[in-house]
């Protein structure tokens, strides 16, 4: 009988955190002026929590689902290194496998910096890649082809600028272009390019449902992303003629909450030891083998806390994720706005869902 009363006790008290949860996320997207927020608590086998709330568009009637796609931005590289660690584990690259030789014809253009760069030090961001983050970059030349063909010319590009050295304030250089060039390793050894790889992994083999850039949203109902400018949002068509100047494998997949949450549960049970898709013990090297940031997560210890965690945007949606690795728990945070506004009601919001569910 005590059992049966501590569970109903326990269920109630879940419900209410949900309702006051909801309550709280709903004021922090009014109060940003946030068009859209879905979320979700999660352990590595269940859903504590998941809601959508909002708009779709700040100028359109259609409310926010649970189906909505959002684009991830930069919490792409995660599931990049992710197919890269899946043939990793099949034997086509080791993680200090050297880019050059796998592209030995590239080494007598590159700078001499480059020499020894590995793909455990593309994606951990200690390559010194130049960043490519859409601000001061250098001017890209026009290159011709097809993605994998303007990837390449783009990475023997880049391979011609001089190294970034990190040093003790700023132990990584943080790198969209270095994800090109480790994507290009695994294109090489397979034959078959990101995007291929992308449908093999994701949608083939574990059914996630995962998209290209931005989420359509001119043939469909689904969200439109939201630009600021003048102080006001302005929404993002999906036709909108835009791309990431080659960087796609770094920040440029999108997917709905739902499947996104069943990608962070298997990172969830391997890291509570549990083989699936991957080993266990690639998922332990991907989140805590390389110290600050590993591969496509920040590798976080604090307070006696390990988490690992991630933001992504590329300009127009707003994502959070935080992976509390010790209590099995991750929260997750999606948003089709970006702006200053966003960023901190997305920070509330998560600093709720930690105090309510457990961190």
């Amino acid at each position: 009988m005590r059992t049966l009363i501590t569970i109903v006790i326990v269920a109630l008290t879940t419900a209410s955190w949900g309702q006051q949860t909801s309550k709280f996320a709903d004021s922090i997207r009014i109060t940003f002026n946030i068009p859209e927020i879905s979320y979700a608590v999660i352990t590595d086998e269940s859903t504590l929590k998941m809601a959508a709330m909002g708009k779709h568009s700040v100028n359109l009637p259609d409310t926010a689902t649970l189906d909505d796609r959002f684009h991830i931005g930069s919490n792409t590289k995660a599931m990049t290194a992710f197919i890269i660690a899946k043939y990793v584990e099949k034997g086509k690259l080791q993680w200090t496998t050297k880019f050059f030789d796998i592209y030995p014809e590239w080494k007598a253009k590159s700078k001499a910096g480059y020499a020894n760069i590995t793909l455990q030090d593309l994606l951990s961001h200690r390559a010194g890649i130049q960043p490519f983050k859409g601000e001061n970059d250098p001017e890209i030349p026009n290159f011709k082809g097809n993605s994998l063909l303007k990837r390449k010319q783009f990475a023997q590009f880049v391979l011609t600028l001089d190294p970034v050295i990190p040093d003790k304030q700023n132990p990584f250089v943080y790198s969209n272009a270095g994800y090109t060039l480790a994507t290009l390793m695994v294109e090489k050894v397979t034959g078959k390019s990101w995007e291929q790889l992308v449908e093999k992994v994701f949608n083939k083999d574990l059914a996630l449902h995962v998209k290209l850039s931005w989420p359509e949203n001119q043939k469909h109902k689904d969200t439109w992303g939201h630009s600021f400018e003048n102080e006001k949002l302005i929404p993002v068509p999906s036709n909108t003629n835009y791309h990431l100047d080659y960087t796609e494998p770094a920040g440029d997949l999108n997917i709905k909450l739902k499947d996104y949450i069943k990608f962070i549960q298997l990172n969830l049970q391997g890291l509570k030891g549990k083989n699936n898709y991957l080993n266990a013990k690639t998922y332990q090297f991907i989140h805590k083998g390389i110290e600050n940031y590993s591969f496509g997560w920040y590798n976080i210890y604090k307070n006696g806390k390990e988490f690992s965690t991630h933001p992504g945007t590329a300009g127009t949606y707003y994502t959070l994720v935080h992976i509390d690795r010790l209590k099995n728990l991750a929260y997750i945070i999606f948003t089709n706005a970006f702006n200053n506004d966003t960023i901190q009601g997305v920070r509330l919001l998560m600093k709720k869902l930690k105090e309510n569910y457990g961190s």
